[in-house]
């Protein structure tokens, strides 16, 4: 396994990163390239190719959180300014693909609803943080993405769990297969293993050869024909 350059290299079209993390490449495109006139919140790697790949690894996982933070039903443009303290406080280029996020983000969300009173941002942001074991941490949708996160030894993702899935564990390694999805069972990329069964093998031979259950082929099969709304 190699690892590929995480903040530089281009792997994604905007496409193929919506799909994975269940938005549209319309979604996806207003969080890289500026979301309600701000600044981009997803990073992408200028002066590529239309069309092509634009979105590094960790673009990724900055989707990765703002998808999850969408599925939460928080309003992207309420907890905008939230976003922004928490860049500025944890004094991160790359805050939403940080370690620093799971350890310290729920507290500066926290600290900002609390600075900001009865606003709309802030209740947003609080809609994100829940108080246990007298600590603030975030809501158990954000924390169960954030959890099974792996960092690397800088700090930032190195293994992204997908989330359009029920049974499948399908992971963005940056060691492995240039961070296209894989199979956690089996470790074959997805594309690879679908591959088999579309030329026309059964699922149960593609279970055997590559190592995974077949409750799990069906539900990458079903991710993988489906297209998400807008």
């Amino acid at each position: 396994m190699a690892d590929v350059d995480r903040f530089e290299t281009p792997l994604y079209t905007l496409g193929e990163a919506g799909h994975y993390l269940g938005l549209s490449k319309t979604t996806l495109a207003r969080w890289a390239q500026g979301y309600e006139h701000g600044a981009a919140i997803v990073t992408t790697v200028p002066g590529q190719p239309r069309g092509s790949a634009v979105i590094p690894f960790v673009g990724l996982a900055e989707g990765l959180v703002l998808a999850v933070i969408r599925r939460s039903g928080v309003p992207l443009q309420r907890v905008r300014p939230a976003l922004d303290r928490l860049r500025r406080e944890l004094g991160l280029t790359h805050a939403l693909a940080s370690k620093a996020l799971y350890t310290n983000g729920a507290e500066v969300l926290y600290d900002f609803a609390e600075q900001q009173g009865d606003t709309p941002e802030a209740r947003s942001a609080r809609q994100l943080v829940v108080v246990r074991n007298n600590q603030h941490v975030f809501t158990e949708v954000v924390d169960y993405y954030l959890h099974r996160v792996e960092f690397a030894p800088d700090g930032y993702a190195q293994v992204i769990p997908l989330p359009r899935y029920e049974d499948a564990e399908i992971v963005a390694d940056s060691r492995r297969g240039f961070g296209q999805p894989t199979f956690v069972h089996g470790g074959a990329r997805v594309e690879d293993v679908l591959g088999l069964f579309w030329a026309g093998e059964s699922l149960t031979t593609v279970s055997e050869e590559f190592g995974v259950p077949v409750n799990q082929l069906e539900d990458a099969l079903r991710v993988a024909t489906y297209q998400p709304a807008a």
